[in-house]
This record gives structure tokens, sequence and C-alpha cells, in this order.
């Protein structure tokens, strides 16, 4: 199915940018913003949502973090000390 979009400039412009990001052609990062979004079954386990990711390609798009279960830490830790309304 083919489907033609207007899409806003700055919307465009995000897209691109992630796509590009992502090393992914706009068109294939399109679908798989839509997917995401029209997916019925949400992931019920850890594991469900660690599968979901791997098929997805997300695993590895932050580079930056070259020590994952550390940062992880570091956010849960910031987490725990914030203060509550």
């Amino acid at each position: 199915m083919s489907l033609i979009l207007e899409l806003p400039a700055e919307l465009e412009a995000a897209l691109c940018a992630e796509a590009g990001r992502l090393g992914l052609p706009l068109p294939e990062y399109a679908l798989r913003v839509l997917a995401t979004g029209c997916t019925e079954g949400k992931a019920s386990s850890g594991a469900q949502l660690v599968a979901y990711w791997q098929n997805e390609g997300l695993f590895g798009t932050l580079p930056e973090i070259a020590d994952a279960p550390g940062h992880a830490r570091a956010i849960r830790q910031q987490a725990e000390k914030r203060a509550r309304p």
C-alpha cells in the first residue's frame, strides 16, 4: 500500500535526523515508527521486551554509552535520590 502524507517541516526534519542517526533510510524508519505505534500486543515480561528491542534493532543505538549496566545503575541511583513531592 502506498500512502502520501503532508508532514510539518519540523516533523520531517526530526524523522530525517533520527533515521540518519540510526543509519536507516527514511522510509524504513517511518515504517518502524508507524508499526511501533500500532502494535497490539505489548510486552508482558522483560524477556519479551528485550526480544522486541533486538528485533527492532534498538540495541547499540547509543554507542556513547560504553557501560550499559553501569549507566543503568547510575540512572537508578539518581531516581532513588530525587526529591518526591
